[in-house]
């Protein structure tokens, strides 16, 4: 069974944007070859961290949401710690609620989009 995860990792802000997305193609290249299912992401863009991380006062943050095997998540976080241009991760599980709440606000930005566009 495919467990539900959401993941957030955080860059450094010295990359050019088209270093940005080779780290995040990356990433999502290893999870289609596990055979991950990305059920959504987000580029968050260029934020303050709450405080500083080797130096830096800002970096790239990068969501993606998908269903995976559990054991999979090992082999994620090793990628992320050995890629050198990631300052911070986070994957959390997500439960039934969460997931919920996750779609709910998917279609909510989607309403708020199509209505901006009328």
């Amino acid at each position: 069974m495919l467990n539900h995860y959401e993941t957030v990792f955080i860059m450094t802000p010295v990359l050019s944007d088209e270093q940005m997305k080779e780290t995040v193609k990356k990433i999502k290249s290893l999870l289609k070859e596990k055979k991950a299912e990305i059920i959504f992401e987000d580029n968050w863009g260029l934020r303050k961290l709450a405080y500083p991380i080797k130096k830096l006062s800002t970096g790239f943050y990068y969501l993606i949401e998908f269903k995976a095997e559990g054991n999979f998540i090992a082999d994620l976080e090793l990628t992320f710690k050995r890629e050198e241009r990631i300052l911070r991760f986070l994957t959390v599980a997500q439960d039934k609620h969460a997931v919920a709440y996750s779609e709910k606000k998917r279609l909510k930005a989607a309403d708020a989009k199509v209505k901006e566009n009328v």
